[in-house]
């Protein structure tokens, strides 16, 4: 497995056409479950290099890649952009726009979703050039709707696992701002369970000078808000982990109306479910309870998405770290906690009863970490993987990886 995993690169005129492809998907990102045209650029790849396919999940698209006898691996990239202004520079940086809400906003490829695309493409143009060294069979699960949480689910429900042939492991990476040529992996738990909110309080509108009158749903809020920090801070065992974050807050539309209703959308993290379990209860515990304080009437606690664990089966790691190491160096390999960022790719393995194992891979120059300013980071208007250094790397780790399972 060794030499052959080392020896198995792009030649220089796919090299550059993958860079060509990569440029092409970052200058045009789509919004979750939109991802119409980046399933189509897909698809144009897949048939390039005869590989079968079909869409699944909507805007999924399944690759299969036959080889003969032996093991059926599958290796997971997702698709979707985010509604971010992109600010990098970049000659090939988004304009374009999407609807989220109704409404028209900017997209961009902050988290590097690109970047996964193009390196899943790499590496199968690596495989099916160069079918005597591997036997088997690699399905490519191009997965939309990773940032929402539907995407997973989405595909398992439209019969992913009985459309294409299962797994006996499930593969998946993702780029981070790390020195480029690095991975990190950890073994156990890799990212957080997290759920979504959104709270609507209702009050009782009325003119600004006359509060008398008024059930203020901004005041009211307000101490919802301020109280919520408290689950992590004085009812959380300081020994176990949660994330507890208010990211929206809109009321009113002028500054002398006490509106009748105030929004806002709550973002919690957590490892264990039994943390899980009492953080939201706390959550609708504060929440109803400051409202019937108020006298107001039980707001509405609406659940916007809800991410599984991300977990890497111990079993399956060594194997991994192995070809990895390998492949990049021992020295450009670190074994890591897990992070607080939470992924839904842990349900593909988990609906069939089959270990995954997802490694992080780094997207940026080392000088980005030797300069004066902050280092871009995913879902920042600055986040540019550096395109020739990240693409090697995704693709040299998942050739590596898969040839771990399916090299002769």
């Amino acid at each position: 497995m060794t030499q052959t995993a080392t020896a198995l690169k792009l030649d220089a005129g796919q090299t550059t056409a993958l860079h060509a492809l990569y440029r092409t998907l970052h200058a045009h990102p789509e919004l979750s479950m939109q991802e119409h045209a980046t399933a189509g650029l897909i698809e144009e790849q897949l048939d390039r290099l005869g590989i079968e396919h079909f869409r699944c999940g909507g805007t999924g698209v399944v690759g299969i890649l036959r080889n003969g006898d032996g093991p059926v691996v599958a290796f997971r990239a997702d698709t979707d952009g985010l509604p971010i202004e992109e600010d990098t520079g970049l000659d090939y940086a988004s304009t374009d726009t999407g609807i989220l809400d109704g409404n028209a906003v900017p997209v961009m490829h902050g988290c590097g979703h690109d970047t996964h695309v193009a390196s899943l493409l790499g590496a199968a143009e690596i495989l099916a050039g160069n079918q005597d060294a591997w036997s088997g069979t690699l399905v490519l699960v191009f997965q939309p709707g990773e940032e929402t949480a539907a995407g997973a689910l989405a595909m398992l429900e439209d019969g992913l696992w009985d459309r294409a042939p299962r797994p006996e492991v499930v593969f998946g990476q993702h780029v981070m701002p790390r020195p480029v040529g690095t991975v990190s992996i950890s073994s156990g738990p890799v990212a957080a369970m997290a759920d979504s909110l959104r709270v609507t309080v209702h009050g009782r509108q009325s003119h600004g000078s006359q509060p008398q009158d008024s059930i203020d749903p901004i005041v009211m809020a307000a101490h919802m808000v301020t109280r919520l920090q408290t689950i992590v801070a004085r009812e959380l065992d300081p020994r176990k982990s949660a994330v507890v974050t208010v990211g929206t807050f809109h009321a009113g539309l002028k500054e002398n109306i006490i509106p009748a209703s105030a929004e806002f959308t709550l973002n919690i993290r957590t490892f264990d479910e039994d943390v899980r379990g009492q953080v939201l209860a706390a959550v609708r515990r504060i929440i109803e309870a400051e409202a019937a304080a108020s006298g107001a009437p039980t707001p509405d606690i609406e659940e916007l998405y809800r991410f599984p664990q991300c977990w890497n089966d111990p079993h399956s790691v060594p194997a991994v770290l192995d070809a990895l190491r390998v492949e990049l160096g021992a020295e450009s390999v670190e074994v890591t906690p897990p992070m607080m960022g939470s992924e839904d790719f842990g349900h593909l393995g988990t609906a069939i009863g089959v270990p995954s194992v997802f490694w992080m891979f780094g997207g940026l120059p080392q000088s980005a970490f030797d300069g004066p300013g902050a280092v871009p980071v995913n879902h920042s208007p600055f986040f540019a993987p550096e395109l020739e250094g990240s693409l090697a790397g995704g693709v040299s780790a998942a050739v590596a990886v898969l040839l771990s399972r399916l090299g002769n």
